[in-house]
């Protein structure tokens, strides 16, 4: 008696059958697509009929927010109007696992008028859209996984991966990185996850400093009027130390008697400007601190982060 789950592992067999197939067999044209991607002037519009319309949607959301401007077009909207957003200084990426969807003919059409380049991705090597196309990016010959060998199932998986393979070897070539991914992905956790310090650390008027003759009753009116628990203690630009809560309990008694360098704890825990601010709560949480000076290379004090800053970031 067949269970759900052998249905599950047969279709996920099938499937990573196909993928394996298309990485050892990878369309000949992919090179060719991806440098002719990279220079487009204006946007990847990509588009598909149906479930490959989705895929198509996915595709382009993928491109947009690694460094390759795209755009997903409705077929249908394009044949209303639509057209007029793809411009000669575009690509078009066309999926059709038959070749023959008949909604794609006015914008395979539209490509061939204003010499759009025109990538089709497609099982049939033999059908219109691959022949009208500039580049092919074949599928592999796999059954579909669902009962009746109908249903979009392999097809899309292929068609989705392959999207991914273009997407990721633009961002390669691009040198896009997680700065850049950052400027795209805002909002959110992922966002946050991704912000640096130097994006919420306080900086100029906003620091508490003393120097190292400072008296200690001055170190503390700064301690108190910049409200972080800490004073950072600078020669020079350089940060030479810091003071805590805990260095003035230690020093107590005669504590107005003493100057801001006799207090301090020397070779602090800092960290820099371009660390990523879920690198700085690390070590907050390990160190069981609340604030950390940022210094540069040259250990010349750039800021200050405190954990309320880095929570209201929703990085944890």
């Amino acid at each position: 008696m067949t269970t759900p789950s052998s249905h599950a592992r047969n279709v996920l067999t099938i499937e990573t059958d196909a993928l394996i197939d298309m990485r050892d067999n990878l369309p000949p044209d992919f090179d060719a697509v991806v440098e002719m991607l990279l220079k487009v002037q204006g946007r990847v519009i990509v588009s598909g009929m149906g479930k490959s319309g989705h895929i198509a949607a996915k595709i382009a959301a993928t491109m947009a927010s690694t460094g390759t401007p795209a755009q997903y077009v409705h077929p249908g909207e394009a044949s209303h109007g639509d057209l007029g957003m793809i411009t000669a200084q575009d690509a078009v990426v066309l999926i059709s696992n038959s070749g023959e969807t008949k909604e794609l003919a006015d914008m395979i059409g539209h490509t061939r008028r204003f010499s759009i380049p025109l990538v089709a991705i497609t099982k049939r090597a033999s059908s219109t859209l691959a022949k009208q196309a500039d580049f092919l990016l074949k599928l592999p010959e796999a059954r579909e996984a669902c009962a009746i060998g109908m249903a979009p199932t392999t097809s899309t998986t292929c068609t989705l991966a392959l999207g991914d393979a273009l997407a990721v070897a633009m961002m390669h070539l691009r040198g896009f990185g997680k700065e850049n991914y950052l400027t795209f992905h805002p909002g959110g956790t992922l966002g946050a996850q991704l912000l640096q310090v130097s994006a919420v650390m306080h900086t100029g008027d906003d620091l508490p400093i003393v120097h190292e003759t400072t008296p200690m009753s001055d170190a503390l009116l700064e301690m108190t009027a910049k409200g972080f628990g800490v004073a950072a203690v600078i020669e020079n630009g350089r940060l030479t130390g810091i003071i805590t809560d805990g260095d003035l309990r230690r020093n107590m008694d005669g504590l107005m008697n003493h100057t801001a360098g006799s207090v301090a704890t020397r070779t602090p825990t800092t960290i820099s400007p371009e660390a990523l601010l879920s690198e700085a709560l690390g070590v907050m949480n390990s160190k069981k601190i609340s604030a950390l000076f940022a210094v540069d290379d040259a250990g010349q004090l750039q800021g200050l982060v405190h954990i309320h800053d880095i929570l209201r970031t929703g990085v944890a």
